[in-house]
């Protein structure tokens, strides 16, 4: 089958094209054949991946880039109201869509699949985005990162199937009607939208809801939260509700996660069978999200044996556990961590993998008020690593809140027992990693922001250092 445009999206203009969301929906539609344009703040790979696509795309904003035969401007949240382009926009009488309606609008006549939760929603998208793909069902699929080259985070299928990821960030996630929502997990976070955990439930609560009449909501077991959210939307008999974990309550049942090294080998009890696949990243989580990626395709009605043996298929997403090379003995992987319970969980599954070698972390915060909120346990995470290196907070879309540095994370680490060092000059950290990295270590880059920049960076130095330290060698020898 083959959608058609949805209404006002034949010339659509996107404000932040480049973004990992708005790309993805800007993607999809220029594969159904509309004229997309949009601007971002800076040149990127998926700007120019965007292009390849016949995509316009302007760096910068002003308001001459936005077209006069433009049919809708796409926002997120992100966009400030002050954006030249958003301005003209009203001026000019341009209808202004919310990036989640643009989405919707998307999946519909389509049997979508929504992905939530408060971590681990990119990956599992993910998985099952490559995974239905290996079966032939040629799935459409919009992911918040990039599977293995810019402007792979979305795709425009031939098949019936539409896996989305769907972000409570903003209460986006309530435009999606579903026929299969997964919950991983419901924590508080994002604090300039959510005063607390009662605004969390309520908004899952909203999202659950939305779930087309026999549809089904795949919810973890074991995480507190979302077996808070379990007993809350019990009572909605039109919605199958299946449950995947450890608990010996759950649906489907984790039997044992054995780690392989970067994989894990994982036998899950399903309709009274056991069933072993593995899963090619490593750490317990990982093992969770492909588990709770399998009872959804299960729950579409692909047979569990045929979607197990595909999850095998999946390799990574950038920025989740990337291995991003190695030099000098050292590997150096990026993780997109940037919640406590990300940063644990990834750790976890770092020292599980590498044994006895160290592990240095070069940590960015992101977001004041998540620092203000978290970032005594951001710092507790920190423990978990050998040596930490941490810069300053990275802003993203918010205003500096007074007294809030990564001065609060630093100290909380240090409390913990952590070794610490500040740099405020991410150029410096090339560097300062070089000084501190010896053969056999791995450096893990930590965080939402722009530090994902510093791995090929990290890996330049490294290679230059041992060069070095070769010539010294061989002349110290020769003389």
């Amino acid at each position: 089958m083959t959608p058609g445009l949805p209404p006002a999206m034949d010339r659509p203009h996107f404000i932040g094209i480049g973004g990992a969301g708005m790309s993805g929906i800007a993607k999809i539609l220029a594969q159904r054949g509309a004229h997309v344009a949009g601007s971002d703040a800076r040149e990127s790979a998926t700007a120019e991946a965007l292009r390849e696509r016949g995509a316009t795309v302007h760096i910068g904003h002003d308001a001459a880039h936005l077209a006069a035969d433009a049919s809708a401007v796409v926002v997120s949240s992100a966009i400030r109201e002050d954006n030249p382009e958003l301005v003209a926009a009203g001026e000019r009488g341009i209808p202004v869509v919310h990036r989640s309606d643009a989405l919707a609008s998307l999946m519909t006549g389509l049997r979508a699949i929504a992905v939530a939760g408060t971590h681990g929603k990119t990956t599992t998208t993910s998985m099952l985005a490559v995974s239905l793909s290996a079966l032939g069902l040629d799935p459409s699929y919009a992911i918040g990162g990039d599977l293995d080259a810019p402007g792979s985070n979305a795709d425009h299928g031939e098949g019936e199937i539409f896996v989305a990821e769907a972000d409570e960030s903003d209460r986006s996630f309530h435009k999606y009607a579903p026929e299969v929502a997964i919950v991983l997990n419901v924590e508080l976070d994002h604090h300039a939208n959510y005063a607390s955990m009662d605004e969390i439930y309520e908004s899952f609560e909203t999202f659950a809801d939305k779930i087309v009449p026999g549809g089904t909501l795949v919810v973890a077991a074991d995480q507190s939260g979302a077996a808070e959210l379990t007993r809350r939307v019990r009572e909605r008999s039109d919605v199958k509700i299946v449950t995947y974990g450890e608990s010996e309550s759950a649906d489907v049942r984790i039997q044992k996660i054995t780690p392989r090294g970067l994989t894990s080998e994982v036998t899950v009890l399903l309709g009274g069978k056991l069933l072993t696949f593995t899963v090619s990243v490593p750490g317990r989580h990982y093992a969770h999200n492909a588990v709770a990626a399998l009872a959804a395709g299960v729950a579409l009605g692909i047979p569990a044996h045929n979607l197990a043996s595909a999850l095998g298929k999946y390799t990574g997403v950038k920025r989740r556990l990337q291995l991003k090379g190695e030099a000098a003995g050292v590997q150096v992987i990026d993780s997109y961590a940037h919640h406590p319970t990300e940063m644990n969980a990834d750790l976890e599954a770092i020292r599980g993998a590498v044994g006895d070698s160290r592990i240095l972390v070069v940590f960015q915060p992101h977001l004041f008020s998540r620092t203000q909120e978290l970032g005594v346990e951001m710092g507790q995470a920190l423990a978990l690593a050998d040596a930490s290196v941490v810069l300053d907070i990275y802003p993203a879309r918010e205003d500096p809140i007074p007294g809030i540095t990564s001065a609060l994370i630093i100290d909380a680490a240090r409390t913990a027992g952590a070794d610490v060092t500040p740099e405020h000059a991410k150029d410096a950290v090339p560097d300062v990693i070089a000084g501190m990295a010896r053969p056999g270590d791995l450096v893990l880059t930590m965080g939402a922001g722009d530090v994902t920049d510093l791995g090929p960076k990290i890996l330049d130095r490294l290679s230059d250092a041992s060069a070095v330290s070769g010539e010294a060698d061989v002349s110290s020898k020769s003389n």
